[in-house]
C-alpha cells in the first residue's frame, strides 16, 4: 500500500471521474457487466499508462437524496481506496441497487471485491493466472489419465 501511496496516492481527482456522455455509451455498448450484491459494475479498458476513471449512478429508486449521497460516497470510497488493485486501468460505472440502502462499508467493498474478481479486474487474480507455479501446480493436482 505503500507504494501505492507514493505512486500517486489514494486521492480521487477530477480526472478521474466520467462525466461525458459519449463515454457512458461507449461504456455500455463495448464494455463489460457484472452484477454482484448491491452494485452493477459496466467497465472498459483504458491504454495502459493511463488511470482508472468511475463513475456513480444512485436512481431514485434508492430513496430520498440523503440515501442517494450515501450511496454514492460508499462506492467511491471503496474505488479509491481500491484503485491501485485493478490490474488494467479501466473506465467503471459503479450502479448502485436497491439493496445498498441497509448495507455497511465492508459489505459494499466485500460486493465491490467481489464483482472485480468475477470481472478478471484485479491484479493478484491477473498474476495467479500468469503464473508459471500456479500453472505447475493445476497440472499437478489434476487427476492422473488412465
Amino acid at each position: 500500500m505503500r507504494q501505492a501511496a507514493e505512486a500517486g496516492g489514494f486521492r480521487l481527482r477530477k480526472h478521474q471521474r466520467l462525466k461525458l456522455g459519449r463515454d457512458f455509451l461507449r461504456l455500455r455498448n463495448e464494455g463489460g457487466r457484472v452484477a454482484q450484491g448491491c452494485l452493477i459494475v459496466n467497465w472498459l479498458p483504458r491504454p495502459e499508462g493511463q488511470r482508472s476513471r468511475i463513475a456513480v449512478v444512485a436512481g431514485r429508486k434508492l430513496g430520498r437524496a440523503t440515501v442517494r449521497n450515501r450511496a454514492r460516497r460508499l462506492l467511491r470510497e471503496v474505488f479509491r481506496l481500491h484503485q491501485w488493485d485493478l490490474a488494467p486501468p479501466v473506465d467503471l460505472v459503479l450502479v448502485a441497487r436497491p439493496s445498498i440502502v441497509d448495507k455497511g462499508y465492508g459489505d459494499v467493498e466485500a460486493d465491490f471485491l467481489l464483482a472485480m474478481r468475477r470481472a478478471g479486474l484485479l491484479k493478484e487474480q491477473r498474476q495467479q493466472l500468469e503464473s508459471p507455479l500456479a500453472k505447475a501446480q493445476d497440472i499437478s493436482q489434476s487427476p492422473p489419465v488412465s
